[in-house]
């Protein structure tokens, strides 16, 4: 018993993913799925390498 509400929530979400009519930019997809140099997130420096760096394991 209990399961009634969940369930009737995951069918909610199941059905707004089936019938919702998406705008998906295949382009950007593209891009991210085959590494796009040019605009890839990883060669970003967000600082938290520096403000953790203090901690790091040094065995060089």
């Amino acid at each position: 018993m209990g399961r009634g509400r969940a369930k009737a929530k995951q069918t909610k979400v199941a059905r707004d993913l089936k019938y919702r009519t998406h705008e998906t930019d295949f382009g950007a997809l593209a891009k991210e799925l085959h590494g796009d140099e040019a605009n890839d997130d990883a060669d970003q420096d967000d600082g938290v390498d520096d403000k953790w760096s203090d901690y790091a394991d040094r065995r060089d």
